[in-house]
């Protein structure tokens, strides 16, 4: 399939259809962050803290619009960091764990809370502290410079890289399964 305006631009969710299919049912998504919402580069200071990462604006629009639909969008990260509890309350995630060391058990805590089911759920990581949720979760997806070992346990593998648009190709797949892309973009235009 061509985009009709930029006819060499394929679609590649054609291609994916086990994936599109377990988006259909999804009511959570949950997050990495480094190598996920970001690039994964972490800038440290002299001082050994880091004291910047960067976020793609792309990926802040399609939670917010996977948001509206009425999926909990949530955070689960092995590290601890000012800058993601600001991202997180910018787009409205209210479920941020931070500083994870098992992210299995961080998952079970955040069923118990909102209520969801594994079955409805779809997490993105890219390394291995993410192997203890994706072969678990209903839809698995990893950005396109995730480790090989991710990529094997995955349903979807984005072609945007981590904080480069990973994201919201994964909101994107998630929104046209859910019958809701067409008519967000009507609605924005």
């Amino acid at each position: 399939m061509t985009n009709a305006f930029n006819p060499m631009v394929t679609n590649p969710l054609t291609n994916h259809p086990q994936a599109i299919e377990r988006a259909a049912n999804i009511k959570l998504l949950v997050l990495d962050v480094d190598g996920v919402l970001t690039d994964g580069s972490l800038l440290v200071g002299s001082d050994g803290k880091e004291f910047l990462k960067t976020f793609d604006s792309l990926d802040g629009h399609g939670i917010k619009l996977l948001q509206s639909t009425g999926v909990t969008v949530a955070i689960i990260t092995g590290r601890s960091s000012g800058m993601v509890e600001g991202r997180a309350k910018e787009l409205g995630i209210k479920e941020v764990q931070m500083g994870v060391s098992n992210k299995y058990e961080a998952l079970q805590l955040l069923l118990k809370k909102t209520g969801h089911q594994l079955s409805e759920t779809a997490a993105m990581g890219d390394d291995w502290p993410d192997l203890s949720i994706l072969p678990k979760v209903h839809l698995a997806v990893c950005p396109n410079q995730a480790h090989d070992e991710v990529k094997k346990r995955t349903h979807y593998i984005t072609q945007k890289i981590g904080g480069h648009g990973a994201v919201r190709e994964l909101c994107d797949l998630i929104l046209k399964a859910q019958n809701n892309y067409e008519r967000l973009l009507q609605e924005s235009l």
